[in-house]
């Protein structure tokens, strides 16, 4: 059955965050997938030193609590990101792993030999889950530069852009365990795209 890679970028596993993560978890295991939700900054790595090794090497010169995700991107058919907005981006760790991905981005970009087989990329969907503290009523861009960022994560590890759960004003909120409409709509999220991702993995007649 298809895999999922869940990053989760907030110190706080139990947090808000952590509860819409959870409900995508519940949602897309509910389909068949299997899911694997990575704590990434309680994750030991040093960020990109840009030794410029994976120029030329399949492979980071760097080696941490990181090294095995880089087979483990590669292989799996879904990754969800849920993360909180911090200074108008991805927190620092988080950013910290996107950014180690030079590896990948090397491969497919400079030496045009992608670390993802040929033609998985369709096959391969994300989702992006993130609050806010502030309201886009009064930041409209809030989650701009946090989107663009993943985005391009995505890009780089051969996953395509998939549904984003986006919640904001979170200052206002406080605890989403008091809006369950919001917890479901991760949780539907979760489960359209394990189906997808179930649907693409049938044999086809």
């Amino acid at each position: 059955m298809p895999e999922i890679i869940a990053l989760f970028g907030s110190p706080l596993p139990r947090g808000n965050t952590g509860l819409l993560l959870d409900e995508a978890i519940d949602g897309a295991t509910g389909t068949g997938c299997t899911v694997e939700r990575v704590n990434v900054p309680f994750l030991t790595f040093e960020p990109c030193l840009e030794s410029l090794h994976c120029m030329t090497e399949p492979e980071c010169s760097q080696l941490d609590d990181l090294t095995p995700f880089y087979d483990r991107l590669s292989e799996v058919d879904g990754v969800i990101v849920a993360t909180p907005v911090m200074t108008m981006g991805v927190p620092g760790k988080l950013k910290g792993f996107f950014d180690r991905f030079q590896v990948y981005y090397w491969a497919k970009y400079g030496r045009r030999a992608p670390l993802v087989a040929p033609g998985r990329r369709v096959r391969r969907h994300g989702l992006l889950i993130a609050i806010s503290g502030l309201s886009r009523e009064r930041v409209p861009h809030v989650f701009d530069g946090l989107r663009y960022t993943v985005d391009a994560f995505f890009d780089i590890v051969d996953v395509t852009p998939g549904e984003e759960v986006l919640i904001d004003d979170m200052d206002g909120k406080r605890d989403l365990s008091r809006f369950p409409g919001l917890l479901v709509e991760a949780r539907e999220a979760g489960r359209r795209l394990g189906e997808r991702l179930v649907r693409q993995s049938l044999p086809e007649d």
